[in-house]
């Protein structure tokens, strides 16, 4: 059977919520490695890749280093050995979003398709996520991710090249669906013509989704036979 589809996941706001602990420890990196945070309180970290979380507040702080590869390669280090404490918090709420887990076996038993992830988390921070909630990172069969690139547009062309051992082609257009919850999940395949189904689980509701364009939008994905329509329609 031919592979036609390919599913991108983000991770953060769609697939799970850490209850601050990505914040938290990018937090505790800055400070560590170049003693200050910026304006973190008032800064959004949705759909944005970490290295450019990073470099957005170290230029609002007026670091002098802000537009080095390397200093912000060292926050990005300190930040994944701090993640995983933060992870570890006993108190802290983690959760899987309603209907996550049944779309991806849905999905992940099909022959038809390939499950990944596109997100602007750096690799490994994006493994010790799903791993505190539970979810195993081997059903997403290829990933882009924020250690790929900074641009967060950049990410969808990355994911369609690695899926293409599997998929026998490199899948464009319709036959790569994104599945997210910012409007940057939205835009950002549009160079490859992919489509997006938003999902109103992060910080955007359902008419601030609607207005960036996406193929579909919901308010959950806990009807899974609906939103497998979408993505198959």
């Amino acid at each position: 059977m031919r592979i036609e589809k390919l599913v991108l996941f983000d991770l953060d706001g769609t697939i799970l919520w850490t209850n601050g602990a990505g914040r938290t420890a990018i937090r505790e990196a800055l400070i560590d490695e170049m003693g200050t945070a910026g304006p973190i309180d008032s800064y959004s970290f949705a759909g944005k890749t970490d290295p450019q979380i990073v470099r957005d507040l170290l230029m609002a702080a007026g670091h002098p280093h802000a537009d080095s590869d390397s200093h912000v390669a060292r926050v990005c280090r300190r930040y994944e050995e701090l993640l995983r404490s933060e992870l570890a918090v006993s108190s802290r709420d983690l959760r899987v979003y309603v209907g996550v887990e049944e779309l991806l076996a849905a999905l992940t038993a099909r022959a038809d398709t390939v499950v990944g992830l596109l997100t602007g988390n750096l690799e490994e921070g994006a493994a010790l996520k799903l791993e505190a909630v539970g979810i195993d990172m081997k059903q997403f069969r290829v990933g882009a991710f924020g250690s790929d690139a900074s641009d967060r547009a950049a990410l969808p062309a990355i994911a369609a090249e690695r899926a293409a051992p599997l998929m026998g082609w490199v899948p464009h257009g319709d036959n790569v669906v994104i599945v997210g919850d910012t409007p940057a999940d939205v835009t950002c395949g549009r160079e490859i013509r992919a489509r997006a189904i938003a999902v109103a689980t992060g910080p955007y509701d359902i008419d601030q989704l609607a207005a960036a364009g996406p193929y579909a939008v919901f308010r959950d994905l806990a009807d899974t036979a609906q939103v497998i329509e979408a993505i198959y329609r």
